[in-house]
């Protein structure tokens, strides 16, 4: 006789002799078991959370047709649509899905109860009427401003906490307004930073392909980045303030190549995050210069490097984009290749250097780590380093 229908006879056998009790002990661990397994596997999703900036009675950067809290929604909605109708294994969660107001506490607050592995925030720019000209799309993470351009988009973007009744206890005194109070972002580490430069360099790429301006990537202080726990960036879509970026934003052309460039990107880093996950191998191993093919594997230490810019294609060794540095060197991740200025064993060397030579030319800049030639995070590379010293 087949096993499965002895088996099953079994069973069947074991329940006829179970009185009512027994039965219903049983039938609620079975109940259990499942419930457990559907939630181990739903653990696996992967989160990410969408938030459409400003809403309700923060309306956010006003053109001369339409508001940036409704292109803001319109794009964030399409984008959703576009991972719902794709990705089968990915859970959405949106800040607001509606013309409400969300305090910046609370969009980090949904983001971390949710415990998202990926954080949009997407919002659009404007400049004074004098400037209408300006246009382009730009992508933001955490980090301290490096330019007043930068500043005045965090400036802008933080602002709308003074909406909110309890914001001086809130934030602790923060002031959006005043440039001390950007202080403390200087001495952040944001232990995702990597990850969220890489998902914005995506971003920007996917920009330019569909022939938007890229304003690049970008570092400045936003409150909404600061409180979250996992990769984020936010993202500048355009310039509602010049005429013609203002007609794109409003077209359901213009917010749906928009929703599309940022799901692409999305794609790329999701991919890329579950093949390391799953591999436990990161692409970043591969060694690209002279430089690192010579760096003995054997070497314990955490190697610091300052990255200074990201590109879809091979730079000339003198080319003006390198602003007459040196010796730079370069690796490959996600499909872009980034480059490198300097490197060395001791943290406080690369950052004398980063302050002192790389900042008044990439403003941008900042520290990665590697580890016998394979890229690791910079944080624990930092700790180590102290470790040793």
């Amino acid at each position: 006789m087949d096993k499965k229908i002895l088996t099953l006879h079994g069973f069947v056998y074991i329940m006829d002799r179970m009185n009512i009790f027994h039965k219903l002990i049983l039938f609620l661990s079975i109940l259990f078991l499942c419930i457990y397994v559907n939630a181990e596997t739903s653990n696996d999703r992967f989160v990410v959370v969408i938030d459409p900036g400003h809403g309700g009675n923060d309306p956010g950067a006003v053109g001369r047709k339409g508001k940036e809290k409704n292109i803001n929604l319109n794009v964030a909605t399409k984008l959703g649509k576009l991972i719902e109708r794709n990705c089968n294994d990915t859970k959405i969660v949106y800040t607001r899905k509606s013309d409400v107001f969300v305090p910046l506490h609370k969009r980090a607050d949904i983001a971390n109860s949710a415990k998202a592995n990926l954080f949009i925030s997407i919002h659009t720019n404007a400049v004074a009427r004098k400037n209408s000209h300006v246009r382009g799309t730009e992508t933001y993470t955490l980090g301290l401003h490096r330019t007043e351009e930068n500043l005045e988009v965090a400036k802008k973007e933080n602002s709308v906490i003074l909406i909110e009744d309890d914001y001086k206890q809130r934030y602790a005194g923060f002031n959006p307004n005043s440039s001390e109070s950007y202080i403390i972002f200087e001495f952040m580490q944001d232990k995702n930073m990597e990850q969220s430069v890489n998902f914005a360099t995506l971003i920007q790429k996917q920009f330019k392909d569909c022939n938007r301006v890229d304003k690049g990537v970008h570092q400045a202080g936003f409150l909404v980045l600061r409180e979250t726990s996992m990769p984020s960036v936010l993202v500048e879509l355009g310039y509602i303030s010049n005429p013609s970026e203002e007609t794109y934003l409003l077209s359901d052309k213009g917010t749906s190549e928009l929703a599309k460039a940022i799901f692409n990107a999305f794609l790329s880093y999701k991919n890329n995050i579950t093949q390391t996950k799953t591999t436990g191998i990161k692409k970043e191993t591969t060694k690209e210069t002279k430089a690192e093919a010579t760096k003995p594997d054997s070497n314990s230490k955490p190697v610091f490097k300052i990255q200074i810019l990201a590109s879809d294609k091979v730079i000339p060794a003198n080319s003006s984009q390198f602003k007459g540095l040196k010796n730079v060197s370069y690796y490959k991740e996600n499909g872009m290749i980034k480059y490198t200025y300097a490197e060395d064993e001791d943290y406080n060397r690369i950052l004398q250097i980063k302050r002192k030579t790389v900042d008044p030319k990439f403003k941008d800049a900042f520290i990665i780590a590697f580890k016998n030639g394979i890229k690791i995070n910079t944080n624990q590379a930092i700790k180590e380093f102290k470790n040793n010293k």
